[in-house]
């Protein structure tokens, strides 16, 4: 299982690299994986993607920090 830092870093990195488009990978994996049944990956690409769209929106920082 990943660590709530290990998923932050993994969000940052997709933030920094791909930018908002980083939520439509994560939706695309989402979907994939729901179509093969993998439900288990499946929730774990959500749980990154509502990560990323935090860091994509200012809500939480490339640190994982919530902002206010």
């Amino acid at each position: 299982m990943m660590t709530e830092n290990e998923l932050n870093l993994l969000a940052a990195y997709m933030v920094d690299t791909h930018g908002r488009k980083a939520i439509q990978y994560a939706d695309t994996a989402v979907s994939e994986l729901e179509m093969i049944g993998e439900d288990l990956r499946a929730d774990a690409w959500r749980s990154l993607r509502c990560v990323v769209l935090d860091m994509v929106e200012g809500r939480r920082s490339m640190a994982g920090h919530a902002l206010h």
